[in-house]
Order: structure tokens, then C-alpha cells, then sequence
């Protein structure tokens, strides 16, 4: 078990910034996309608009890779595939496990953009002793008292961990004494892992519960819409274009409403 545990810093040893990093793969998305439509340039603006950020931050994080268009004609396309490819480490293959195949490991397994983003599916492991030596998606299922060997065999440094909340840790710490130094966690639950380790963790129900928030909050700005329309239905009729109407007030002299 390991002990002592923090996570990276914030900051790469090249100086570009982790938020910078995180927008890069949506860049390398945008970017390729165009590649499959034989677009050769691209202006920060378009591509800031597919990447859904704005062009500002766009040319500054791009600033990092040391490329900065040119005026009047944008970024090539293919060197800037090239770039972010090679800053985010996908100009080599990456052997990836995956431990945990029900439902979710399967459907990860299954996944086809793994090998096209330079990753390469090198074994799924699981604790269920009925579930070793069984394809999915081709490829044989391997017990978990096997994890360490997979791990050094296959010379993986990448791991997936699609169990159960409660074996993510122990698993992670298998991991983790075996080499792996990048885990991707989609367990609901939060992983302890010693410096130098990078954790990333995908959480569905965070981002469902998320979504509900901003359904709520939408319900409720459209029913407070509702009632101030519904007391304008009121006040309305007794003005007309700001002039006060023909109503007269309990004196018969002052309108019963006031011009605004």
C-alpha cells in the first residue's frame, strides 16, 4: 500500500500550463476533422469555434507549441495534427490495460478510437475467474493474479480502471507497485496515488448530476419568466405605448395607472 500520497503539480516540466493541456485533445479533434475533409488552412477563429473555446485563448495556448500562423492565412492544418500529436505523446503506440470488464470495461474494450489516437488495448483483466480466457473484443480476458506479469510483459504504463468502487484502490495500488504511472478511473470513488503518478477520473453520475443542476436551474428561470409575464398580462392592458389610458382613479381625475 502505498503511502505518502499527493498528485503532480499543476504545471509541466516544458512550461505549458495543465489547462492548456486539457484543451489540446480538443484541438487534435477539430484539427482532424478538417485533415478528413482536406481542409489545408484553418484561422484561429474557426478553430476556436469547433473546439468551443474562444480564439484568444486558442492563439495563447498555441503560443506554447510555438506556433503562431501566419496573417491572412491561419494554421496548417496537417503541421499543427503533427504538433499536438507529438506534445501529447501520440506519435508512439501506447499499450493500455483495462481492469474491470462488465458492462462499462467491456464497452471500453470495444471502443474503436483507442488504436486511432495511438493507443493499443495490450490486455483486460479481471477478478472473475469465469470470465478468464473469454474474447471480448478479440481479446482474451486475463485473471487479475496475473496483473503484475501483464503489466511488466507488456511494458504498460497506462491503466484503466473500470471496477467496482470498492477494488479501485487495491487495484490502483497493484498498479501503481507494478509500474503503471497514468490511470484513467471511471470507479466512483476518489484514488490515493504516491507523487508522480497522474490520475484522471470520469465520473458519469458527476456529470449527470451536474446536468440536472442546470435543468433545474432552466425549470426555474422559465417558471420566474412565467410569472413576471403573467403580471404584465395585468399591468399591461392600463397602458398603452407609456401613456396613461382612458381609467380614472377613485377621484375621477388621476389615472388608476401611471405612465412608467
Amino acid at each position: 500500500m502505498a503511502t505518502g500520497r499527493t498528485h503532480r503539480p499543476a504545471t509541466r516540466s516544458r512550461g505549458i500550463p495543465e489547462a492548456t493541456v486539457a484543451r489540446l485533445p480538443l484541438y487534435l479533434r477539430a484539427l482532424t476533422g478538417l485533415s478528413e475533409r482536406s481542409v489545408p488552412t484553418v484561422s484561429s477563429e474557426e478553430l476556436a469555434a469547433a473546439a468551443g473555446v474562444n480564439s484568444a485563448k486558442l492563439r495563447k495556448d498555441f503560443s506554447y507549441l510555438g506556433s503562431y500562423g501566419t496573417r491572412g492565412v491561419g494554421y496548417d492544418v496537417e503541421y499543427l495534427v503533427y504538433q499536438i500529436s507529438r506534445e501529447l505523446g501520440l506519435t508512439q503506440d501506447w499499450p493500455v490495460v483495462i481492469v474491470g470488464i462488465g458492462n462499462l470495461g467491456a464497452a471500453l474494450a470495444n471502443y474503436g478510437g483507442f488504436a486511432s489516437r495511438g493507443f493499443r488495448v495490450a490486455a483486460l483483466i479481471d477478478a472473475d475467474p469465469a470470465m478468464a480466457g473469454k474474447p471480448v473484443a478479440g481479446i482474451p480476458v486475463q485473471h487479475s493474479d496475473d496483473l503484475e506479469k501483464i503489466i511488466t510483459e507488456n511494458g504498460v504504463s497506462i491503466g484503466v480502471i473500470a471496477t467496482p468502487a470498492g477494488a479501485a484502490q487495491p487495484v490502483c495500488d497493484r498498479l501503481v507497485a507494478a509500474g503503471v504511472t497514468s490511470i484513467l478511473n471511471f470507479a466512483p470513488t476518489v484514488l490515493s496515488v504516491p507523487e508522480g503518478v497522474d490520475v484522471r477520473k470520469v465520473d458519469l453520475s458527476i456529470e449527470l448530476q451536474i446536468l440536472a443542476f442546470h435543468e433545474q436551474r432552466k425549470a426555474g428561470e422559465d417558471a420566474a419568466a412565467a410569472e413576471v409575464g403573467g403580471v404584465s398580462e395585468v399591468v399591461a392592458p392600463a397602458v398603452r405605448g407609456g401613456a396613461a389610458v382612458d381609467r380614472k382613479g377613485p377621484d375621477g381625475d388621476m389615472p388608476a395607472v401611471m405612465p412608467a
